[in-house]
């Protein structure tokens, strides 16, 4: 199942782009957004079979673990990063975390039920992933990719995004590649804010894989601008509180 209306990387660039989050977990984990819950509650109900034990892959500080968490599920973590997985290890213990990546799992083949990749799948090798997930998820067994996006039919906010560089706000014609293993993919979208100063969203912006493989003086652009339009352009103040729209994006698949 090719997918259309994505970020486009050929395999250098994902390695390239995707090594910005290596590092940088306290700081990521301060700064990204949580998810809605209504988001795992569509996943979990087309599941075909109870959920024991569930994946999360791409894992990073925890950020969509968190809502896995809740049931008291089985949970185990895979991030390349260690560094992220130090700060989801601090607030979800009883998480096994495993330093790895979606297309090499340490895990035994049909050990769970559940496998989630939230803002990560478009780091993956998507048609190796889908062959590794399939291997470590059970017969029937559910996979969820989930992205946060901004929500840029806003027109504020779409002007935000192109001045941040969110290259992973999805068209509209967006479909993920997913390999043969997995039935077609139904999709989800939930639409919800975060409440941030345009301080926070400055600090946002500097957990983005654009900005964090940037040289100086393209962060030194990056900032200026984001600083022109929110207090500005927008008017704002430093400290006020906004209201961020976010459309998270929820697909859902089974192991044929």
């Amino acid at each position: 199942m090719a997918g259309v209306g994505g970020p486009v990387f050929d395999a250098e660039r994902r390695k390239h782009m995707a090594a910005a989050f290596l590092e940088g977990g306290e700081h990521y984990h301060q700064v990204r957004p949580s998810y809605p819950r209504d988001s795992l509650d569509w996943l979990i109900a087309g599941s075909p079979h109870p959920i024991k034990d569930a994946l999360d892959v791409g894992a990073g500080t925890g950020k969509y673990t968190q809502l896995l968490a809740r049931h008291g599920w089985n949970l185990t973590a895979v991030d390349p990063s260690a560094d992220m997985l130090t700060q989801l290890a601090a607030e979800l213990p009883r998480t096994t975390t495993i330093v790895g990546t979606a297309e090499h799992l340490e895990l035994p083949v049909n050990s769970m039920d559940l496998a989630v990749v939230a803002q990560a799948w478009h780091w993956c090798d998507p048609l190796a992933a889908s062959t590794e997930i399939a291997r470590v998820l059970r017969p029937g067994g559910t996979l969820g990719l989930i992205w946060n996006q901004l929500d840029v039919g806003i027109p504020w906010v779409h002007r935000l995004a192109r001045i941040m560089h969110a290259g992973d706000v999805h068209k509209a014609d967006f479909h993920p590649t997913i390999g043969k293993e997995f039935a077609a993919p139904h999709v989800h979208n939930t639409r919800w804010s975060q409440s941030l100063t345009p301080e926070a969203i400055m600090e946002l912006a500097k957990s983005r894989s654009y900005y964090l493989k940037a040289s100086d003086p393209i962060r030194a652009k990056v900032m200026a601008n984001l600083q022109w339009y929110l207090l500005d352009h927008l008017g704002h103040s430093p400290d006020e509180e906004l209201q961020l729209p976010y459309v998270a994006q929820t697909w859902r698949t089974h192991k044929l």
